[in-house]
């Protein structure tokens, strides 16, 4: 259920998101990484992913964020689980306020090719080695939390 511009903001403003961010390895072992148009962590690189639904179950929230950021649906069963990440930023998508806090659970799928990916919260794409993730200023650091486990 997505929810009017209003209540949004009220929820943004009270209570943490429940997100999956989805770290997509190809067989190069590169990270696949948008780099982003909306608020928060506008114009950074950052990994694929999105907001669970209320009353959506975890599998159904991953097979609809493949779709929607990759281009096509995977099942939860072709992932690992990285684990649960506290992300907290000073904006939001509404502008300088509210905040906003997630808490994203982080699963990563390995692909051994994708087709055209969409362009809806990417304004492009890009693969990354490890070592260019870590050393790029472009990168969040909430992407290179990921990695530095």
């Amino acid at each position: 259920m997505f929810l009017d511009n209003s209540t949004f903001s009220t929820v943004l403003d009270s209570t943490p998101l429940v997100s999956i961010d989805l770290l997509i390895e190809n067989t190069k072992g590169e990270i696949l990484l948008g780099e982003r148009k909306n608020r928060p962590a506008q114009g950074y690189w950052f990994v694929p992913g999105g907001r669970i639904l209320k009353n959506e179950s975890l599998a159904a929230a991953f097979a609809r964020l493949t779709l929607a950021e990759l281009g096509e649906s995977f099942s939860l069963s072709e992932a690992s689980l990285q684990g649960p990440y506290d992300h907290f930023y000073d904006d939001s998508v509404f502008g300088e306020t509210p905040s906003t806090h997630y808490v994203a659970i982080a699963y990563r799928l390995k692909v051994t090719s994708l087709n055209a990916l969409p362009k809806e919260q990417h304004s492009g794409y890009r693969w990354f080695s490890l070592a260019e993730l870590l050393s790029d200023n472009a990168v969040h650091q909430h992407t290179k939390a990921y990695f530095l486990k």
